[in-house]
């Protein structure tokens, strides 16, 4: 029993050290920049169409849910304000949150976990070269840039989406989306959206380089650290967009009509 409370303790407390050594090794010179360029340029590769092709959805479902609850309580006037902010605020971090975990930190996982299996990281520890501060501080400081990037294209497609959708095929006012556009959102939920991509890419890249520099078992143990650091990382960034959102509301309280 022993054993088995050890292990379950080991797990996230070596994820927690690894959290703070690559947290202090990305603001530590010379940092790998090619290494950064070369990976935001495969996150980008591997997420770019996802993203496009999730967020057309995301902007649509939210825009006829919105759309038709306004429209119900009599507030039709509000329906862009009310799908703006709930792009903003949840769904864009969100989208890029699933698209970053599954697409690149899975990404990231399978490369580092098949560098392991070959004895490549071995290799580098014997020649007395960091691989966090090698491979994986390169990758987090990629992942958080495109997760932004991607925070970006979401939130500008969902908004598009819901002008269509809500003015187009709801038979909507245009004037009425446009000019609601301040009326519930802020330039802080922006902020706030936007910093909540760039942890969730940094914690995303952070579990997907553990679980790789941790695989063994040959392939098949490549395949489990890929399917473990997706779950892992999804319940991570679920939890901490709670905490992040619970904070907000905290210190920047809603606007009022």
């Amino acid at each position: 029993m022993a054993v088995n409370a050890a292990s379950v303790i080991r797990g996230p407390g070596e994820l927690a050290l690894m959290v703070v050594e690559v947290t202090k090794l990305i603001f530590t010179r010379p940092f790998q920049f090619r290494e950064f360029l070369e990976q935001a340029w495969f996150v980008t590769s591997v997420t770019l169409m996802p993203t496009i092709l999730v967020s057309i959805p995301f902007g649509a479902v939210i825009s006829l849910q919105v759309g038709s609850l306004t429209g119900q309580l009599g507030a039709q006037s509000f329906a862009g304000a009310t799908a703006v902010l709930a792009t903003v605020r949840e769904a864009a971090p969100m989208a890029a949150a699933m698209i970053i975990a599954g697409a690149a930190g899975s990404a990231i996982c399978s490369d580092l976990g098949a560098r392991k299996i070959r004895e490549e990281i071995d290799a580098m520890e014997v020649l007395g070269i960091n691989p966090l501060e090698r491979l994986v501080a390169p990758r987090v400081v990629a992942t958080m840039f495109v997760a932004v990037m991607i925070n970006g294209i979401v939130i500008t497609t969902g908004i598009g989406g819901g002008y269509f959708f809500t003015v187009i095929v709801q038979d909507g006012s245009a004037g009425a989306f446009l000019s609601s556009f301040t009326a519930l959102a802020s330039l802080p939920d922006l902020y706030i959206a936007m910093i909540k991509a760039a942890l969730f890419g940094w914690l995303a890249a952070i579990v997907g380089s553990y679980k790789g520099l941790n695989a063994g078992g040959g392939p098949s143990g490549v395949g489990r650290a890929v399917n473990e650091s997706v779950i892992v990382a999804f319940m991570l960034l679920f939890f901490l967009n709670a905490v992040i959102t619970a904070i907000y509301f905290q210190v920047v309280p809603p606007v009022g009509l």
